[in-house]
């Protein structure tokens, strides 16, 4: 049902014999491909870092408009969540306009929020102009960031992947020295002006999307730009006819009758103008509902046609287990500071702080993984569990540290095992094929969202209720452990299933 990865890169060429052959691309794990790394890496920081340095402006926040801590958090919960929630939406925008597209307009929204939020007037402004706008913007260049190094590398997918998505460790650092010295310095408002103008080099980022298409032969006449050749157009053949009857009849006694024909041509010709930018508006308006149409088919009959993707119930278990898995990795990141400060922790945290801990091993956590990952003997998916486990043991010990270096370990453990962050498009792919990629990255992006939107508050819930923040990371990672298990179970079952129908088989026989 769904295309083999195997397939990725390949362009099909004629042969003396007319037969079809499979030639390799030659910006298939090289070339341009590097700088789709390199795109992918700056949308990394200037989204996914952006959103985990938000602590720096709420602290603001809470300080202007004199709100509840619960109200206030809303505002980097909602830019986190739509951010990925609207994976699925962003599907149909690269099946109709395309990854490069979708990114510079993806750009262009998250620099309008980031602006229009330095005018907000309470904390219900900001919902809008940058939980919501804010984070529509970086799904839009979020996904495609994704998705297009997926389609530029096959041997080296895991390794691309982790090498692009250490830019959130790094934009992590870079974007709270950033927000702290503008904030100092300026203002929260001014900083967010700041920030706006840059977050338009996201465009540039999707500018560098140059899509995947197959080499043409520079030797074949059958690929030369057709623009070479003249275009004869009705004006051309008039205004031709109009020279060989100057040059055969040309004399003094005939140029009256010329003036006369080309007064009466001028009327035709102005005519003839408008009708050829009318068929043109119609040509362009008809391609745009065409492609649109398509597009819109294609992402439909992905979520709900015969081609489903919920027809693959391994891809299901998958959503079921990013359901609760990000949500593991954002709680410490926005808990973790009050937690040490309950623990008369402060000063040591000030002078290397637990959350930069995190995100200085989740980058190399991330390479690592993926080197490991793509290695010919490793299987992606044990590396993709077993990070997955030691994540899960790490958020049950977590709890029970109450000194620094206790706190710290934990936190490398965390910030190490979260690097199979990087596998995600690598597993993804395996599951459904290079086809059907964006549209079931965004359906994995959108649970993740869902899990980075309610897991802080519901921490936050949790906290109210019992005064402590141990019961919630129990909750939390045993939610995880349960979507662990359902994704070890779907193998088991359909090699039941197999066993079965051979069986069946066999007595029908």
């Amino acid at each position: 049902m769904y295309t083999s990865h195997e397939d990725i890169g390949y362009d099909f060429e004629d042969d003396p014999k007319d037969k079809k052959t499979l030639k390799p691309h030659p910006n298939i794990d090289g070339g341009w491909a590097w700088m789709m790394v390199l795109s992918s890496f700056f949308v990394h920081i200037l989204i996914m870092g952006s959103q985990m340095a938000l602590g720096v402006l709420n602290v603001e926040w809470l300080e202007e408009f004199h709100q509840s801590r619960g109200l206030t958090a809303w505002v980097s919960s909602l830019s986190m969540g739509i951010t990925l929630i609207v994976g699925p939406f962003i599907g149909l925008f690269i099946n109709t306009c395309g990854c490069r597209q979708t990114a510079i307009i993806g750009g262009l929204v998250n620099s309008l929020g980031w602006v229009l939020s330095a005018y907000a007037a309470n904390v219900h402004y900001l919902f809008i102009t940058f939980g919501v706008a804010a984070g529509l913007g970086s799904g839009m260049a979020y996904l495609p960031a994704v998705v297009m190094v997926g389609r530029y590398f096959q041997k080296r997918r895991a390794l691309a992947q982790g090498l692009s998505t250490t830019g959130t460790g790094f934009g992590t650092f870079l974007m709270t020295v950033l927000l702290k010295y503008l904030c100092a310095e300026y203002g929260w408002r001014n900083a967010m002006l700041i920030q706006g103008a840059v977050s338009l080099n996201l465009c540039v980022c999707g500018a560098l999307m140059r899509p995947l298409s197959p080499g043409r032969n520079p030797n074949d006449p059958g690929e030369k730009d057709l623009r070479v050749l003249p275009a004869h157009s009705t004006e051309s053949v008039k205004s031709a006819g109009q020279q060989r009857t100057e040059e055969k009849d040309g004399g003094p006694g005939n140029e009256e009758t010329l003036g006369d024909l080309q007064a009466q041509e001028c009327p035709d010709r102005a005519g003839h103008r408008k009708n050829m930018w009318a068929l043109r508006i119609l040509k362009t308006v008809s391609w745009l509902t065409m492609r649109v149409r398509k597009g819109f088919e294609d992402w439909y009959s992905g979520y709900f046609g015969t081609a489903s993707l919920f027809t693959n119930r391994m891809f299901v278990a998958f959503i079921f287990w990013a359901l609760f898995a990000y949500s593991s990795f954002v709680i410490p990141f926005i808990h973790l500071p009050e937690i040490v400060n309950l623990y008369n922790l402060s000063e040591q945290n000030d002078i290397f702080p637990l959350t930069s801990i995190i995100a200085i091993v989740h980058i190399f956590g991330k390479v690592i993984l993926g080197v490991i990952a793509d290695l010919p003997c490793i299987s992606v998916w044990n590396v993709f569990l077993l990070a997955n486990f030691t994540l899960v043991l790490s958020i049950f010990i977590l709890p029970l540290m109450h000194t620094y270096a206790g706190l710290a370990v934990i936190c490398a453990l965390i910030g190490f095992s979260s690097g199979y962050f990087s596998l995600m498009p690598v597993v993804t792919e395996d599951l459904v094929g290079i086809e059907h990629l964006a549209n079931a990255y965004g359906i994995i992006i959108c649970a993740n969202g869902i899990s980075a939107l309610l897991g802080p508050p519901f921490a936050g819930w949790i906290y109210d209720i019992t005064q402590k923040y141990d019961f919630s990371f129990y909750i939390c990672g045993l939610l995880y452990m349960i979507g662990i298990l359902f994704l070890l179970i779907q193998p088991c079952i359909r090699i039941i299933e197999q066993s079965r129908r051979k069986y069946m088989d066999g007595a029908h026989v």
